[in-house]
């Protein structure tokens, strides 16, 4: 196990993490945390009543948090023609086809999301093992996969994000910076949260949310209370 830091040691002091929190209550404790030297990212952690193995209990959508994240977004699309320049003009990073698939393939990937046309998706798939492992494949159901290049990057760069349940059952994203006012990261939380409960499968019977937690990128992890999406 990794050793707690000091600075984290005595933060933790007075504070019952067996405890559930409300979010504000939560987020205020994290505030009070000693600082770091950068702006920390705050962070979210579901549980899910799901079984990742069912096709039919898969999790995965997208959200526009209202006041963004706070992190820079760099996108990459695929496209060509009218598609490359309407991706351009709505403020894509990097735009290509064959070329940009061939320097991914190099090992570039500073870069945070992809964004492609469908007719792109025949170099994409090629680059699976690559992207599939960073959640950075792109997809029709994240609205990623799409003839709409400049809807998808102006919506990117405004806040929207991807989230998706990993193979335990979890998701873990994140729902602001440490510098946001209180109000904006509840009003970012209780986005993520609605987006997220949205998408319970009709399949799961009982709690769809099993326990939720946030963190910040160098704090502890507070248990917070949940009443949403928890019956069949």
């Amino acid at each position: 196990m990794k050793r707690r830091s000091k600075r984290l040691r005595e933060a933790l002091k007075g504070i019952d993490l067996t405890k559930a929190y409300s979010p504000r209550e939560a987020i205020e404790i994290l505030k009070a945390v000693p600082g770091v030297k950068f702006d920390q990212t705050m962070e979210l952690c579901l549980r899910l009543g799901v079984d990742p193995k069912k096709p039919d209990q898969q999790v995965r959508s997208t959200v526009s948090l209202p006041h963004g994240t706070g992190k820079k977004a760099v996108i990459v699309v695929f496209a060509k023609g009218d598609k490359e320049r309407e991706a351009k003009e709505a403020g894509a990073d990097f735009v290509g086809s064959e070329e940009l698939a061939d320097k991914i393939m190099e090992g570039w990937t500073d870069f945070t999301c992809v964004v492609a046309t469908p007719d792109m998706m025949r170099i994409v798939g090629k680059l699976g093992k690559v992207l599939g492992p960073r959640g950075l494949m792109p997809s029709p159901k994240a609205g990623t996969v799409t003839q709409d290049v400049a809807t998808a990057v102006r919506e990117i760069k405004a806040g929207k994000i991807e989230f998706r349940v990993d193979k335990s059952g979890n998701i873990h994203t994140l729902f602001g910076k440490m510098s946001f006012s209180m109000d904006q990261l509840i009003d970012n939380f209780m986005a993520m949260m609605e987006a997220i409960t949205k998408t319970r499968p009709s399949s799961v019977k009982g709690a769809f949310v099993k326990s939720v937690c946030i963190s910040s990128t160098m704090g502890p992890g507070l248990k917070i209370e949940h009443q949403i999406g928890q019956t069949g």
